[in-house]
């Protein structure tokens, strides 16, 4: 819905049930599930002032590397926001946590030298309209850690089905049958070496479970 002669709220996002719950749910994976290995891998070598889009619960902000001189944390859901906040004040280098979106981030043009997106790429509402390559400096690193597509015709109709139905009013508005290295290279980066995982490694597969962990690279110059 478009709002004519109106400035949006400033927290657009508004998911208190499903904010309570991932901050329980993601802790508890991050201890138990590996997931904070894969951040660690995914924050890897970092280094200069990086933006994160949908930074959540702060949970990535432990993993930064002591090069890193700066973190903006964009996080547009008020709790999670809160709670990230707390997460900033005990990370080993600066963190800034704001409210924002991927769609309208409160920066200028090519001020950092690396973008992070750590599972947030799922619940962009409109991704064409993404940001995240306009705040990078030429040359600069996208960070990615995604839910996938699903590779197979069966697993990907669960997920579509899922879309349509009850996922994103359960999960934040999460879209599990989005393919984040076609949206990635559709924004103008080059993506470079990924890998694909399955989340939980073990058990029962969820729509959430294919996941792919990688890097892309804005482009030194414009084609």
């Amino acid at each position: 819905m478009h709002l004519r002669g109106r400035t949006p709220p400033r927290d657009a996002v508004h998911h208190p049930l499903f904010a309570r719950f991932y901050a329980r749910f993601s802790v508890a994976a991050d201890a138990r599930g590996g997931i904070a290995a894969y951040r660690e891998e995914l924050l890897a070598g970092l280094s200069g002032r990086v933006v994160e889009i949908g930074a959540g619960n702060g949970l990535n902000f432990a993993h930064y590397p002591g090069a890193v001189s700066e973190v903006v944390a964009l996080e547009p859901e008020r709790s999670l926001r809160q709670l990230a906040v707390r997460a900033a004040l005990r990370a080993e280098v600066p963190v800034d946590v704001v409210p924002g979106a991927a769609e309208a981030i409160p920066m200028k043009n090519e001020g950092f030298d690396a973008a992070v997106a750590s599972l947030v790429l799922c619940t962009v509402r409109d991704l064409p309209r993404a940001e995240i390559r306009r705040v990078l400096r030429p040359g600069g690193e996208l960070r990615f850690f995604e839910h996938g597509l699903a590779r197979g015709r069966v697993p990907a109709a669960v997920q579509r089905m899922a879309d349509r139905t009850v996922w994103p009013l359960l999960f934040g508005g999460c879209h599990t049958a989005r393919d984040p290295l076609v949206a990635i290279e559709a924004a103008g980066f080059e993506v470079g070496a990924y890998r694909r995982l399955r989340i939980p490694e073990t058990g029962p597969q969820m729509p959430s479970s294919p996941c792919v962990l990688g890097v892309a690279r804005k482009p030194f110059t414009e084609e």
